[in-house]
């Protein structure tokens, strides 16, 4: 008889069916639109202006680093707490409750990002639709009200979808009041206790700063101020994208790999580690702010190296569950064992190489990490190479192995075809390798981010190795690469939907573990003492740089107008910011 995840819940399969669905619409035009930026900036193909190209570049930062991850990220939650607790969730109508809001915050700031491609965008509540304002919607830069409505939808909408795995829980423990909390639901729950954390202070910077602005309540805002509320969740946000990865690489990769998983007491310390962390260090984003004093960024600095510690034990454990599951398979020898792995396996494959390519991201973010050296690069293409190592990578590229078995498992369908799975992830990997190392290597000599058009007048960029026209080439070759990667995914994903049910669905389990929970002391699943240390420490973070931040610039600042982003209208922006930092 066929066990598949629909087959236990079927109601839940469909909620989780069309987050995922969501994520690849979310993915699939994020995803176009950076082959669009790639093109551009690099001066192979060109059509459209350069205005524009700001339009783009927001909406392909919101649609990938939020939308796509997060809505496949309460996909992965939901099946995770369902499956590990055996029960389905209290309330479907709430599940979908969220999820509609999740979807409704996704379309408004959608159609005020595009709104920005017409010649006369229409004029609603007394100002034109535009949000030009990329990812990080840092003031002066203001958006249309809609595009922090739609914002301020999509957080309420994940922070509802945590009540609901919450309650599922509750009503688990109330039946098993003396059992550990299952290692998959144990990930779920402390990552959703540091996303409301973190997610405090983005809601803080719209509700009671750039949404008033934008809404003429207030004439000015601090600009230092939101965009230091934007980095205390900036940074973490990185690890609300990084969790569902690294559920699926303690809890499934070692399944796939033949073997089980090295140590569940290990895996909870890491989650812990990574509540009680994530959260106050993100003043490290902000080396070069003026306005923040020098010991603030030493602070942040230094606790952003702890941070180091879960992602090198994830390292440790990953790689040993994966060499037991190669030696259960007979492999041999000090990396003989490596051959004995099953690469034709596109979903192992997919999720081994995320997470090669993210051991390079720490590497890199290292760099980013430290102070001085932190200058050489900052603002840089190299930073955007960084985060396509982690989020364009580990986490895209897990996600997308991952849905060749959830699809199946959602919809009782076989996949589509596995070689052009194996096929897809192969060419990610090596798409991803060209643009990435072009990045990076451009980064060292100075090539800025943000911008339609990196080069200067009267100035040539100079590279150590190679040439700035080899660079962008490999940028615009690893674009066309994994553009045509994600066509390959997309098309899988909707060829699968198409097939006929089947009975040859593999079992939903989780993958073993050899070294268990009674293993472990008691005190890791004790959620309210570690919830609490961490609101102690972003306390200590950021009380005192907040406290001097407004201070030197008052709370709401004085003299900001808003801004819409723009060739001519760049360079005022800047001065106007400095101005306001540096009286």
């Amino acid at each position: 008889m066929r066990n598949a995840y629909v087959d236990q819940f079927p109601t839940e399969a469909r909620v989780i069916k069309a987050a995922f669905w969501s994520s690849f619409i979310a993915l699939a035009i994020g995803g176009s639109l950076g082959l669009v930026q790639a093109l551009h900036r690099t001066d192979v193909f060109r059509f459209l202006e350069s205005p524009d190209y700001y339009t783009v570049l927001t909406a392909h930062g919101v649609l990938l680093a939020i939308s796509f991850t997060i809505f496949f990220l309460v996909g992965v939650f939901t099946w995770a707490v369902t499956t590990s607790l055996d029960r389905g969730v209290e309330d479907i109508r709430f599940t979908w409750g969220w999820y509609a809001m999740m979807v409704v915050g996704t379309v408004l700031v959608g159609v005020t990002i595009f709104a920005g491609f017409l010649e006369e965008p229409p004029v609603v509540l007394g100002s034109e639709l535009y949000a030009d304002v990329l990812f990080t919607f840092y003031a002066p830069l203001q958006a249309h009200p809609f595009f922090y409505i739609g914002l301020v939808l999509f957080v309420v909408g994940s922070w509802l979808a945590g009540v609901d795995w919450f309650r599922t829980w509750w009503a688990w423990r109330s039946e098993n009041p003396d059992e550990r909390i299952p290692l998959p639901t144990f990930m779920v729950l402390t990552t959703t206790l540091f996303w409301y954390i973190c997610t405090l202070g983005v809601a803080l910077s719209i509700l009671v700063f750039l949404l008033p602005w934008s809404l003429g309540l207030v004439d000015s805002v601090n600009p230092l101020l939101t965009r230091t509320l934007f980095w205390y969740f900036g940074h973490a946000v990185v690890y609300f994208w990084l969790m569902p990865t690294y559920i699926l690489w303690y809890t499934m990769l070692p399944k796939f790999s033949g073997g089980k998983l090295f140590s569940d007491p290990l895996a909870r310390v890491v989650f812990v580690l990574f509540l009680l962390l994530s959260t106050p260090l993100g003043i490290h984003h902000q080396y070069l702010d003026p306005g923040i004093a020098e010991g603030f960024k030493f602070i942040a600095m230094t606790n952003t190296m702890f941070l180091l510690l879960p992602s090198l034990l994830t390292a440790f454990t990953v790689v040993a569950s994966m060499e037991h599951g190669a030696r259960q398979r007979g492999g041999e020898g000090y990396v003989g064992w490596l051959t004995a792995l099953p690469w034709r396996d596109p979903i192992f494959t997919g999720m081994a190489l995320a997470g090669l390519m993210f051991a390079a991201a720490g590497f890199s973010g290292m760099i980013n990490a430290g102070m001085n050296i932190n200058y050489l690069v900052h603002n840089t293409w190299w930073v955007v190479g960084h985060f396509h190592l982690t989020v364009g990578t580990a986490v895209a590229l897990t996600f997308m192995a991952a849905a060749y078995w959830f699809i199946p498992q959602l919809t009782g369908k076989e996949l589509w075809n596995r070689s052009v799975a194996l096929g897809q992830v192969l060419l990610w990997f090596i798409g991803m390798t060209f643009m990435s190392n072009a990045m990076h290597r451009s980064g060292l000599f100075g090539m800025p981010r943000r911008t339609a058009e990196p080069q200067y007048q009267g100035f040539e960029f100079e590279p150590a190795v190679g040439t700035v026209g080899e660079i962008n080439a490999q940028v615009a070759l690893g674009a066309v690469l994994l553009t045509v990667s994600l066509a390959l995914f997309l098309l899988n994903m909707v060829m699968t939907s198409f097939n006929e049910t089947s009975d040859a669905i593999p079992d939903n389990t989780f993958a073993g573990t050899l070294s268990g929970p009674e293993d472990s002391p008691a005190i890791l699943d004790n959620l309210a003492l570690w919830t609490a240390i961490a609101v102690v420490l972003v306390i200590f973070a950021y009380t005192l740089p907040l406290a001097s931040i407004i201070d030197g610039g008052g709370l709401f600042g004085s003299g900001i107008d808003g801004f819409q982003l723009g060739i001519e209208t760049g360079r005022a922006l800047v001065l106007e910011s400095i101005r306001e930092v540096v009286p």
